[in-house]
């Protein structure tokens, strides 16, 4: 018997459906990752399950990203599972290939994004052929029963939805195109002096990136400008109240925005209000207006986001991660990944069921309120509320029928926020009384007027929901008239100006972006686009989708392009370079936001069939090769920008420094010719900011400092130095790693900061050192010159930062606390775990948290997992060497695996070549005691390159072990393999 099988995007939906079909389809039976009855096979992705990427043959790794491979324009795409749903991919793809399989129906979310999640599916399920059968779109607005089931009484042909699926598909190809193209190229030109300079940039990223660039601009070239405010204190027979001059007269200025009519711009007139006010009688007059205030409409993310950033500090990753655990693990709360601010129109009934789960809820603070509406029949079909226009792929988001329990702290926070706004639609608006009064003071002709508001709350109305943080929700209050009750004046009296002061103040620069206010300026980024028919596509869309702008910033975090400062998000040196070179190059298109205004004009003329999708993509393709082209063929010295002047002078001839596109460079002093000092502004992919700058050249030295990137594109960290070059006979920038320094040069080290505890091995105390903490045997002191201890462990480990308290704790535990900022160089990766001292090697080795999951099946051999397994072997003491950029330290993942699951033993000793025992000697010896004699040998005859002391210069000795006249110290151990054994 044939069967259709459904694809719902999420599990929960599936399970709705589900639910939905059993009284007209029969009961189904629960498998492990379907649903079965005899008519329907029902199963769900877990979003998106596939993704783009070019043919093998068309991709170009990071190592040649160069204008040579540019721009990747691949005829086709290919797909690739997303790694961390491969089971699940693998599942759906299982049921869309059984023969009893006639039929697909696409459940997935009734929008773009849901159609595009199906058709890889199915596209990936077919392989090289289509998979060749139907397919019917199920189109649902609402997830109630009966809207299910009459979604498949009117389930939609393939060939209705081609348009939006095209548009989907051209979406995502447009994105990987610009942004592949754009993030390559921008690298491959800043990385033209070498290294590599990730320079990642979007068709969302980046305009994003632009409007924190931008205010930040405005807010340096601001310029305070001093005004004035008078002040007045008024005594009537009831009792004082204030009141402030302005001019009724005033009209706004279009030029001048900082105008306003209470805002005198000369002390000497502010002054002379004042005094000709004061002691004067006032005439008033008086006008009081009753006002309501609307409650705010139901959440969707964004404004949930924005909500609980302002409210709690939430960032908007945190919001999104609670929002979803109350949504998957809790069932507390509906889908949260939504752009909707209303529920469907046949939600009603749903809505007093709702809160008549609230009212018998324990909770106390909501359930009186939950009661009250039920009593009030406040629920009532209201297109404020429910309106199936404004609902797109997902409702509001609202709690759901099922009261939750076990909630930590955030997650009921945002579990209140949430059901407070859900009970406060509900409710009749807040009542105010609004009076303004008027005393005008008349002297010598002139007529000074001074304004008094007062706002008193009649009925509270939806406030009482929120109790005593009602004066915070009222909108557009202003300071200090919240609930202001106004002494009353009798008719005829004339109240006296008994005080009356003009007070200084400045103008203020625009306010910096919380993330509260940059998603704020995200959503309505397409107010800001000047073509109407793009502005009019943009309307409902802005920047990115409520789902994406979380991770947009936290990307632009993780990329540095911006850092928190409290709740300030502050863009960096490499923010603003970037949007010098997109200037410079003439490539604004990728900073602004009229390119997603135009993508979503053309993406809707296609759904309509009114735009060819292979048109669309032509102009994709026509727009990636211009941007690669104008950031290829630019011949010019510098970008033209808005550059720095450093305070701190040239170290070699005392003459100024200036900033330049790619450098700081001295360019003499003043009447004299520059001494042709100067150093790249990113080193290493890493921007200084000019505070940084500032600080190397008056110090010499900084750091150590994190963000540096191989050319393999590995992150590590190092000191900056500047150091003098005899021959150059200027100076010149060096990374310093901080690694034995004393060792290589015989120097005593003399310790000043206290000891952190006992050394492991041998019990002496460690210090700070460097990069690093080492055992104070480990390295030449006045009371021990030679060392004869090997403890040594670095003060950052894969991108984490070991406290000085961390590495207390774990010298007198044995451990450190879970320490959750690793990442891993071979998946780059971020992960947990604690750092242990390993007894038995010797060493600092990680020590990971139970798993919440059962355990895999183990190979042969265990699961024991050490940092010897993934990180640096160039010490015998512990970790270091960890951040230094080394693409040789990548072992393959299966050999890593092998020897941390493998017991341990003693390594073999092989007897080394004619060639290796003429430098180690003759006796057998494992490869690491051999790479360690090797070394004693090369610092004992000075052998390392005195410009670069990671190369090796070798003597006739060592170019019979080498094979070479030099070598880098990471090859060493390659090197040895033919000579032993």
């Amino acid at each position: 018997m044939s069967k259709t099988l459904v694809i719902a995007e999420k599990p929960s939906v599936a399970q709705d459906i589900v639910r939905a079909l059993t009284p007209m389809a029969g009961k189904f039976d629960k498998h492990e990752e379907h649903f079965e009855n005899d008519q329907y096979v029902v199963t769900s992705a877990v979003g998106h399950l596939v993704e783009i990427q070019a043919p093998e043959e068309f991709d170009v790794k990071r190592g040649k990203w160069s204008f040579a491979n540019l721009p990747v324009i691949p005829p086709r795409f290919d797909l690739k599972p997303v790694d961390k749903t491969k089971t699940r991919l693998n599942a759906v793809v299982k049921q869309a290939k059984r023969k009893d399989v006639t039929q697909l129906i696409n459940a997935c979310d009734a929008g773009r994004e849901g159609e595009l999640i199906f058709r890889l599916i199915e596209q990936y399920a077919g392989g090289a052929k289509p998979l060749g059968k139907p397919v019917k779109r199920l189109w649902l607005q609402s997830m109630t029963p009966q809207a299910i089931r009459d979604g498949f009484d009117q389930l939609r042909s393939e060939e209705q939805m081609q348009g939006l699926a095209d548009a989907a598909r051209s979406r995502s190809e447009a994105d990987w195109l610009v942004g592949i193209n754009g993030t390559r190229a921008m690298t491959a030109f800043n990385s033209q002096g070498g290294g590599f300079f990730l320079t990642t940039v979007g068709r969302v990223q980046t305009p994003t990136l632009s409007l924190v660039v931008e205010r930040e601009e405005k807010i340096r070239k601001f310029i305070s400008r001093d005004y004035w405010e008078i002040h007045a204190s008024f005594a009537a027979q009831a009792g004082q109240y204030p009141g402030k001059w302005f001019d009724p007269a005033w009209k706004k200025n279009p030029n001048d925005a900082e105008q306003r009519a209470d805002r005198v711009w000369s002390e000497a007139q502010a002054r002379a209000i004042a005094d000709a006010s004061r002691g004067q009688a006032a005439t008033v007059t008086e006008e009081s207006r009753p006002t309501t205030q609307a409650p705010g409409q139901l959440f969707d993310l964004t404004s949930l986001q924005r909500e609980a950033n302002g409210k709690f500090g939430f960032s908007a990753k945190t919001t999104l991660s609670l929002a979803q655990s109350l949504y998957e693990r809790h069932k507390a709360l509906t889908y949260p990944r939504t752009d909707s601010r209303a529920l469907p129109e046949d939600y009603v009934p749903v809505a007093k069921q709702t809160l008549e789960m609230l009212a018998g809820s324990g909770m106390a603070h909501l359930a009186p309120h939950a009661r009250t509406a039920i009593e009030g029949h406040y629920v009532r079909p209201n297109k404020r509320i429910f309106d199936n226009a404004k609902v797109s792929d997902h409702f509001a988001i609202i709690p759901t029928l099922q009261a939750p329990s076990g909630l930590s702290e955030a997650e009921q926070k945002l579990y209140d926020l949430v059901v407070r706004r859900f009970l406060a639609v509900f409710f009749p608006s807040a009542e105010y009384l609004v009076t303004t009064r008027i005393s005008k003071v008349e002297q010598a002709g002139q007529t000074n007027h001074f304004k008094t508001e007062g706002k008193v709350l009649v009925k509270p109305g939806w406030l009482a929901i929120y109790g005593k943080e009602a004066a915070d929700e009222v909108q557009d209050a202003k300071e200090g008239d919240k609930g202001q009750n106004l002494v009353p004046v009798q008719p005829g009296e004339k109240p006296l100006a008994n005080e009356v002061d003009a007070k200084g103040l400045k103008t203020k620069p625009p306010a910096r972006y919380s993330e509260a206010t940059l998603l704020g300026a995200m959503e309505s980024a397409g107010k800001q686009v000047e073509d109407e028919d793009m502005r009019e596509a943009m309307q409902e869309k802005g920047l990115g989708t409520p789902a994406t702008r979380a991770a947009t910033i936290e990307g632009l975090l993780a990329e540095k392009y911006m850092l928190r400062d409290g709740r300030e998000l502050i863009p960096t040196a490499k923010a603003f370079q970037l949007m010098t070179l997109l200037r410079g190059l003439d490539v604004k298109e990728l900073a602004r936001a009229d390119l997603t205004g135009e993508w979503e004009y053309k993406l809707a003329q296609m759904e309509k069939g009114l735009l060819p999708r292979a048109t669309f993509m032509q102009e994709i393709a026509a727009m990636t090769e211009r941007m690669v082209k104008k950031a290829k063929e630019y011949d010019r010295d510098t970008i033209p920008g808005d550059y720095a002047t450093l305070v701190a002078p040239c170290p070699n001839c005392g003459g100024v420094v200036k900033e330049n596109y790619r450098r700081y460079a001295c360019v003499g002093k003043p009447g004299a010719e520059p001494c042709g000092f100067s150093f790249g502004k990113s080193p290493a992919g890493r921007t200084f900011e000019p505070q940084e700058a500032e600080q190397l050249l008056s110090e010499r030295k900084i750091g150590p400092l994190d963000g540096f990137r191989s050319k393999a594109g590995w992150p590590f960290t190092s000191e900056i130095v500047l150091k003098y070059d005899d021959e150059a006979h200027n100076y010149k920038l060096e990374f310093d790693f901080g690694d034995d320094k004393a060792e290589e040069t015989g120097e005593l080290v003399e310790f000043t900061d206290p000891a952190l505890g006992a050394c492991p091995i041998c019990g002496a105390e460690v210090h700070e050192h460097g990069s690093n903490y080492v055992c104070a045997k480990s390295v030449p002191t006045a009371a021990q010159p030679v060392p004869s201890c090997t403890f040594k462990s670095g003060k950052i480990i894969l991108q984490q930062p070991v406290e000085r308290a961390q590495m207390e704790k774990l010298l007198a535990t044995g451990k450190t606390d879970l320490l959750d900022k690793f990442v891993s160089m071979r998946t780059r990766r971020a992960f947990k775990a604690h750092l242990a001292w390993d007894a038995e090697a010797g060493k600092v080795n990680f020590e990971f948290a139970p798993s919440k999951f059962p355990p895999r099946k183990p190979a042969a051999g265990g699961t024991t997992k050490t940092i010897a397994a993934g990180a640096s072997r160039t010490s015998a003491g512990g970790l270091k060497g960890l951040n230094k950029p080394a693409a040789a330290k990548k072992a393959p993942a299966k050999k890593a695996a092998a020897k941390a699951a493998a017991p341990r033993k003693a390594a073999a000793g092989k007897a080394p070549s004619a060639a290796l025992a003429a430098v180690i000697g003759t006796e057998p010896v494992a490869r690491p005691a051999a790479v360690k004699k090797l070394w004693e040998y090369i610092k004992a005859q000075n052998l390392q390159d005195p410009k670069d002391k990671r190369t090796i210069v070798a003597d006739d000795k060592l170019r019979a072990v080498f094979g070479k006249d030099s070598a880098g110290m990471f090859e060493l151990a390659g090197l040895l393999g033919p000579h032993l054994g």
